[in-house]
């Protein structure tokens, strides 16, 4: 299997910043990938706020779905880490758009770098 390499963008047009929390770490004793999903899809949900968008709208029933996810890891992050996700919208099509991301932690080490695939639907059971 080819690793997955993501090209990151020149500018990042939003930033979150979020802590690595003890419940996000596995047994090694880092940031679990199950816990870093969790950590994406918060800056996610705070960079669709920053674009004037919610990720569900209840009187449209009109939401964002994260269709796919591509994950690239650089390096550990540890308990007490501040992670700083830097975004950006690429790509833009008729029914979504990317998100690019890359994770620094305090000391500016990059830990990761992720792309999401974000279309807007109509949620029908919502």
């Amino acid at each position: 299997m080819a690793r997955v390499k993501i090209a990151l963008p020149d500018t990042f047009s939003f930033a979150a910043t979020l802590p690595v929390r003890i419940t996000d770490l596995n047994y090694g004793g880092h940031l679990g990938n199950d816990a870093l999903l969790g950590i994406l899809h918060e800056a996610r949900v705070q960079f669709l706020a920053h674009l004037g968008a919610a990720e569900f709208d209840p009187a449209t029933k009109l939401g964002f779905i994260m269709v796919d996810v591509a994950i690239e890891y650089k390096a550990e992050a540890f308990y007490g880490d501040t992670l700083t996700i830097d975004m950006a919208a690429n790509d833009p099509g008729k029914y979504g758009f990317d998100i690019v991301y890359q994770v620094r932690n305090q000391a500016g080490k990059e830990i990761t770098r992720a792309k999401t695939w974000d279309a807007m639907l109509r949620l029908q059971h919502a």
